[in-house]
């Protein structure tokens, strides 16, 4: 699902990720950088299906995106030594779609479906016997003379990757049987995939340099990658080609990035909360009608981060500013002021 606000920070993918991040995503586990605990589970369970001579039990990543639930979906199909298949749950619009995709999977293979959440509900109910019984159900025909066929399928992986897992369905969920989260990363982790997505772009870039951007980029490796490619563009202009730790800070700087990760839309939201309703409470119908930002796109894209840091608080009555926030910009209190 592509970034339709085309924001720098934006954790959702955009089309100039796909000319790099096909170079730079790690292929295997031991090139993966953080989310040691996921890495740990899967790599546990791979190991048993391949002394089992069996197909790696159904998979489903949850987490915001922009951690690397493709990537890994990609590294499981490598250690497993199988083929991978990758769609999408908007991209699947009818059973026969599904049926064409799981009738060409060999033994064994791993199908990922990205944004599995937004599956059309007829082809989750279709999916459910594929996952459960490799088979599928398919109804031909209408009215009386309608029959079902059975159609057996050879036993594959399917590896579903959602952001928003409340809105998957219990019986979908109940059916993986490995459930695994995905995390912020640290910022030490960041600067790792920031100084190995360097090396491999040809990019000269320190530690310092690699750690600016590294705790700029919301603790998402996507943003880390982009923020990158941006500052190495100011590098060649204005540093001989050299990203460094002053290199690094005012390049972001001109990108308008704080050393938060915020950018000016954060701060519009901020600071209208701040200097319109006093810090709040207040609703998100009122912010988006006082920033011009629909309300939706400020529930799902500026507000996750924002809350995630602690700098906004949702209350019964809206939404508040959190002492950290009034620390952070060094705004005065209600009652201070």
């Amino acid at each position: 699902m592509f970034d339709e606000n085309g924001r720098i920070v934006g954790s959702n993918e955009q089309l100039e990720d796909l000319q790099t991040e096909n170079t730079i995503r790690p292929r295997w586990f031991k090139d993966y950088i953080g989310q040691d605990k996921v890495k740990e589970k899967l790599g546990i369970f791979i190991k048993s299906s391949l002394a089992r001579n069996e197909p790696l039990d159904h998979v489903l990543l949850q987490g915001p995106p922009g951690l690397g639930k493709t990537t890994l979906a990609a590294i499981i199909a490598n250690e497993l030594g199988v083929n991978l298949r990758v769609t999408s749950g908007p991209a699947i619009e009818r059973p026969s779609d599904l049926a064409s995709i799981l009738t060409n999977l060999s033994h064994g293979d791993v199908l990922f479906i990205d944004e599995i959440h937004r599956i059309n509900r007829s082809v989750e109910e279709i999916l459910y016997s594929a996952m459960e019984d490799f088979a599928l159900d398919i109804i031909v025909g209408k009215g009386p003379n309608a029959q079902s066929i059975r159609i057996d399928l050879e036993k594959f992986t399917l590896v579903g990757a959602t952001t928003r897992s409340g809105m998957l369905s219990a019986p979908l969920r109940d059916r993986f049987g490995v459930l695994l989260s995905l995390n912020l990363y640290n910022n030490k982790d960041l600067s790792t995939i920031v100084k190995r997505s360097a090396n491999i772009l040809d990019i000269e870039i320190d530690d310092e340099g690699a750690y600016e951007i590294a705790r700029r980029s919301r603790g998402t490796p996507r943003i880390a990658n982009r923020l990158l490619k941006r500052v190495r563009d100011f590098a060649i202009v204005k540093a001989d080609s050299r990203i460094d730790l002053e290199t690094s800070k005012k390049g972001l700087e001109l990108l308008e990035i704080d050393p938060m990760g915020l950018d000016n839309m954060d701060k519009k939201i901020i600071m209208t909360m701040y200097e319109n309703f006093n810090g709040g409470p207040v609703g998100v119908d009122t912010i988006a009608a006082s920033t011009g930002v629909e309300n939706v796109t400020i529930e799902d894209v500026y507000e996750p981060y924002l809350l995630q840091i602690g700098f906004i608080s949702r209350t019964p009555r809206g939404r508040i500013l959190t002492k950290k926030v009034y620390d952070y910009y060094g705004l005065k209190m209600e009652d201070d002021k």
